[in-house]
């Protein structure tokens, strides 16, 4: 059995967490989204980690433009198939899974009716955060979009008072 106080303190503080991210990786991820969007398209990644103890922990991140350098020329994240056929070698290597995405809305972090038809991986039980304003710092935790696939094109809205199921906060 591993002991480890981050992830006792952890569960005390957020206890109904489902995804953690070390608090800098996701700062830095959010930098990344901000300058790959220039602040003035969306952009997005992929968190890759591992299940510890029942819950997905975030340690890489693998961005769209990596996958696909065309990814944001339209100006919405699209991937093309050959991009998903990297996203699985690297996890294969890495002995990681793809925890959730990631992408930027320019506005509010709703989900748009492209991405509820459109999930990056339509696999149920699979995580999608938004983040609002390109990214641009700071971002409040309660206003991400947090939604996760049930299939058939159905989420649930993790979104907002219930963010308590992604947590980067100190103890992460």
């Amino acid at each position: 059995m591993t002991f480890s106080i981050r992830r006792t303190i952890r569960a005390l503080a957020a206890p109904d967490h489902r995804i953690s991210c070390r608090r800098s990786l996701w700062n830095w991820t959010l930098s990344e989204l901000d300058r790959r969007g220039g602040r003035r398209h969306e952009a997005g990644a992929f968190l890759l980690g591992q299940d510890v103890d029942g819950r997905a922990e975030v340690s890489q991140i693998v961005f769209y433009d990596e996958l696909d350098p065309n990814a944001y020329r339209t100006g919405i994240c699209i991937l093309r198939g050959d991009s998903f056929a990297k996203l699985w070698a690297r996890c294969r290597e890495s002995g990681l899974k793809v925890v959730a995405d990631v992408h930027t809305h320019g506005g509010a972090a709703r989900q748009s009716e492209s991405d509820r038809t459109n999930p990056m991986v339509a696999r149920a039980g699979h995580v999608a955060v938004i983040v609002p304003d390109f990214a641009v710092a700071p971002i409040a935790h309660h206003r991400l979009g947090i939604y996760q696939y049930r299939g058939d094109h159905t989420w649930i809205d993790f979104s907002g008072v219930r963010a308590g199921f992604f947590y980067h906060g100190f103890w992460s």
